[in-house]
């Protein structure tokens, strides 16, 4: 599975990009069909706390799949992004058993 995290307007840190490779590899264990996650960073308003926003683009044999959050840190924005993600695929595959 690949793994681009493209940080926008700033650096992400080692430590950041290390959080972010550790949860996406472990969310491709949810599934073999993963092929690309694209992760996307930014800061939306500086001058407010809620700022962070993670964007996850899923790859996917089965289709693509894609989550958007803005949260305090980076680290919860990806965590709630790939939570919103294992939901969209389980819902997938529920919908796919059921055909």
């Amino acid at each position: 599975m690949e793994v681009k995290i493209q940080a926008i307007h700033f650096d992400a840190t080692e430590k950041l990009q290390e959080f972010i490779e550790k949860k996406v590899a472990k969310f491709g264990k949810f599934s073999e069909e993963i092929r690309k996650v694209e992760v996307s960073l930014k800061v939306v308003k500086p001058e407010t706390s809620m700022n962070k926003e993670a964007s996850i683009k899923v790859l996917a044999s089965t289709g693509e799949f894609f989550a958007e959050k803005v949260c305090d840190t980076f680290e919860e924005a990806v965590d709630v992004c790939l939570d919103a993600l294992v939901r969209q695929i389980s819902k997938y595959k529920e919908k796919q058993r059921s055909h």
